[in-house]
């Protein structure tokens, strides 16, 4: 297969990743990134859609508890 041919297969599932929920998602861009590889094209990373980062709280155990030092 072709360069151009793994182009538009990438753009063809970013476009995919738009209507998609979050989990098929982040598949399709998995997907195109696989793609741009194969096509020899920048990663995936400079191209992907923007999204949210997830947030996440710190673990437990770096709370302090009354009496602990």
């Amino acid at each position: 297969m072709d360069r151009e041919f793994y182009r538009q297969q990438a753009q063809r599932v970013r476009d995919l990743a738009e209507k998609a929920d979050p989990f098929t998602r982040q598949r399709l861009l998995d997907l195109a990134g696989r793609y741009d590889a194969r096509a020899g094209s920048p990663s995936m990373a400079s191209r992907m859609i923007e999204r949210p980062l997830p947030r996440t709280a710190p673990p437990v155990s770096t709370f302090s508890r009354a009496g602990e030092a």
